[in-house]
């Protein structure tokens, strides 16, 4: 394993964390050459996902410092390898999680590289050339063409980039449960963050019920009046959340806070299903009961493959799906940081890398 390899010549300037203090500094490294089946990409945007501040301070016991952060970047392609050709300079493109997988396994032949087990992230990984993978928080980025994804021409570049984690994260389970195709069907969505504020944009795209569940009354005005939600749970309230009882079809459970899925399950219509996207750091509490009683099923879903990336984005491009953004210069990830810490952001930040605010 190393940081960089003797490929390792186009000098790159971007923004790393040095250490468990997890600040944010400027971070002049190296990256791999453009190679045969890489194209080199110009990076217009970077969003931030509370996965960099957990890799920043090492929360999880993982990070390989200096560590640069970013799974959420759109750009444009200055440069193409000869088998990369599906790729044209100057094609809008986004590069999410992955950066690698094995490309044989049964997983990956079916694209779902996110589940293959030499799967690599796209910052604090190890690619195929042995090398430290760096991600978005930088002016360039080479990535393997098979793990990036076309950007349609009518979204903009800053409102789409953190669909590249959270907007697929939210279509896979959504499309592995039968909520698309099939409009109509009665969906719950749990938290009202980025990754829930995208859900809802999606259920009401395709056609469904949405109804919001939140440990906070006044996100009712959001979800409803802005987002589109049709009803609002507040999830404390018991009288609410009993008049809701199997009333859903289907439910994405988006929270990171330690919470017990019981209550939830028992709004699930019998054979319904509930899906977990977030990550607690403590174990979710699941009751039995709620299962045995309802025949309800409790699955677990992460990132998406590509091909449900690039399908998730040209869905995108046809409903003008975008998230709800606040742009930010790169000399403000810090205070950035800080604030989503508090959650203290409706719903992403994204690092406008040129340090110019506009749209592209």
């Amino acid at each position: 394993m190393a940081q960089e390899t003797q490929n390792h010549t186009l000098s790159v300037s971007g923004w790393a964390a040095y250490d468990s203090s997890g600040e944010i500094k400027p971070y002049t490294f190296k990256r791999r050459e453009n190679g045969v089946n890489d194209v080199t990409i110009e990076v217009l945007y970077c969003g931030i996902c509370h996965t960099d501040l957990h890799y920043a301070k090492n929360e999880w016991g993982i990070t390989m410092y200096p560590v640069v952060p970013g799974h959420e970047i759109t750009g444009v392609v200055i440069k193409v390898g000869c088998n990369a050709g599906k790729f044209k300079i100057g094609a809008r493109v986004g590069v999410g999680c992955l950066a690698a997988s094995c490309l044989k396994c049964e997983l990956c032949a079916d694209s779902q590289e996110n589940y293959c087990d030499q799967m690599q992230f796209t910052y604090n990984g190890i690619f195929w050339d042995g090398s430290i993978t760096y991600g978005g928080y930088s002016n360039v980025i080479v990535a393997d063409y098979r793990y990036v994804v076309r950007i349609p021409e009518n979204l903009p570049m800053d409102s789409v980039a953190p669909l590249l984690f959270v907007g697929v994260t939210v279509f896979s389970p959504l499309k592995d449960n039968g909520m698309l195709g099939s409009p109509g069907k009665k969906m719950g969505v749990v938290g009202l963050g980025g990754l829930g504020h995208v859900a809802v944009k999606f259920g009401k795209a395709f056609g469904h019920h949405v109804t919001v569940l939140s440990t906070f009354p006044s996100k009712e005005t959001e979800a409803k009046g802005r987002l589109g939600a049709d009803d609002f749970i507040v999830s404390t309230n018991s009288q609410q959340m009993q008049a809701g009882k199997r009333s859903l079809d289907f439910i994405l459970d988006t929270v990171s806070a330690q919470h017990s899925l019981g209550p939830i399950l028992e709004l699930l219509k019998v054979d319904g299903t509930l899906v977990t996207v977030g990550a607690p750091d403590k174990p979710l509490e699941l009751p039995s009961f709620p299962l045995i009683f309802g025949k309800r099923s409790v699955k677990g879903s992460m990132t998406g493959g590509m091909r449900d990336t690039q399908e998730m984005m040209d869905l995108c491009g046809k409903h003008n799906i975008t998230c709800d953004v606040e742009v930010i210069a790169p000399d403000t990830i810090n205070e950035a940081m800080d604030r989503l810490a508090k959650n203290d952001v409706r719903y992403r930040f994204v690092i406008d890398i040129a340090g110019k605010i506009s749209n592209i």
